[in-house]
């Protein structure tokens, strides 16, 4: 079961991280501009990736929170569409730095030479390993806590390596004045980037489409539990997949009669059996309540 107090402090790493990135990010894009550096173009649209990534995260946080009132872990479904939305995102700006890449490296063979601002491009770069630098110290405090917190970290872990790349990039550039450098650099992280949106959409559509245990709906479990004969009700009903096989917990409420009679632990047994038989679930975490139970 997922704690709530735990999921609200991920929310707020995210959230922190979050505004942290996106602050850098709009440093960025106006440092590529007046910079002319195509490197640092590609690592603000890596950027703007992972920040709406963040944004997804951050969401299935909040949406965790609220579905832990539940206990239910769902959300991941709406990890997984997002991931797809990210994804394709990865794909598309990988694709658009590649091509501009290309025409910039075309033009520079045929003589063609731009002109690459180093000292913005460098200043820029170490901003960006002081922003990345915070908000991964922030997520790897609680990258135990949650797989969402600690996927994120290893996102802004590798952003700061992407910023000593392109503060590298700045001081060749300027140490032997080939700009070709700014143009090799903005590819070599694009397609890091398209390799990043590829492997996410595969996972995402996997987790979507193939996976080993097709979940059954809340509905349906609470209906079968219903069908126990001594069961009055069933509240707080979880569904989750650990290591393949399905789990599913639940709180159910005993007739008054059961309660006195003290066979709580019979009733437990035909609901284990019954979801075993009917969904195949190989764990069960079953609370048993009385009738008269005050929340009821």
């Amino acid at each position: 079961m997922t704690d709530i107090t735990t999921h609200r402090a991920s929310r707020a790493r995210l959230l922190i991280a979050l505004v942290i990135t996106c602050t850098f990010m709009v440093i960025q894009l106006i440092g590529a501009y007046f910079s002319n550096s195509l490197a640092v173009a590609a690592d603000a649209g890596h950027l703007f990736v992972h920040n709406s990534s963040l944004f997804i995260a951050l969401i299935a946080s909040t949406l965790a929170i609220h579905l832990a009132k539940t206990f239910n872990d769902g959300y991941k479904k709406t990890e997984y569409v997002g991931g797809l939305i990210n994804g394709s995102l990865y794909l598309v700006i990988s694709l658009v730095i590649l091509f501009e890449g290309s025409e910039r490296f075309l033009e520079h063979s045929q003589g063609h030479d731009f002109e690459v601002n180093t000292y913005l491009m460098s200043v820029v770069s170490a901003i960006g390993f002081l922003f990345h630098g915070a908000s991964a110290w922030v997520l790897y405090k609680g990258r135990k806590d949650s797989i969402n917190v600690y996927a994120v970290f290893l996102h802004s872990f590798f952003d700061l390596l992407s910023t000593i790349s392109t503060f590298a990039a700045g001081i060749l550039i300027y140490v032997t004045g080939y700009e070709v450098i700014d143009i090799i650099s903005s590819m070599l992280i694009s397609l890091f980037v398209l390799f990043t949106g590829v492997k996410v959409i595969r996972s995402c559509v996997i987790g979507l489409f193939f996976t080993s245990v097709k979940l059954p709906k809340i509905q349906q479990i609470e209906s079968e539990i219903l069908r126990t004969e001594h069961v009055e009700s069933v509240h707080n009903i979880a569904i989750s997949e650990l290591d393949g096989k399905l789990a599913v917990g639940a709180h159910i409420v005993l007739k008054h009669h059961c309660t006195i009679d003290n066979h709580d632990e019979s009733c437990r047994s035909q609901v284990e059996l019954l979801l075993q038989k009917t969904f195949g679930v190989s764990s069960c975490v079953l609370q048993i309540e009385s009738h008269d139970c005050p929340e009821h």
